[in-house]
């Protein structure tokens, strides 16, 4: 086999629970839950708005752990995105014109 390893694509759900969920994603779902239902329990139910509201602590946790492609869950894309748009962005030009820093032309 000369040494040459194949590694399988999907090495790293092998660490996630399920194959989808972190631990922290879990109990952040696990929290949204447990606060709807004790919304359902103590909250009187008599219209539609009063019901999306008790619903909304799930639905929104629900939303973020939900997996998404290329990214892990929609949490993960929100922080990739905040970071994007508030961290300072510094791209270094390295094409075929790159002096070694030195950006003027030659006389």
């Amino acid at each position: 086999m000369n040494h040459e390893f194949l590694i399988p694509a999907n090495t790293k759900r092998g660490k996630l629970i399920l194959g989808w969920f972190r631990p922290f994603d879990l109990l952040l779902f696990s929290c949204g839950l447990l606060v709807s239902f004790i919304l359902l329990a103590f909250m009187p139910i008599g219209s539609t708005l009063v019901t999306i509201l008790v619903l909304s602590p799930a639905l929104i946790t629900g939303f973020l752990v939900m997996p998404v492609p290329n990214y892990h869950n929609m949490l993960t894309v929100i922080i990739e995105i905040y970071n994007f748009l508030t961290k300072p962005q510094t791209y270094r030009w390295k094409g075929w014109c790159y002096k070694d820093g030195n950006t003027k032309p030659k006389k």
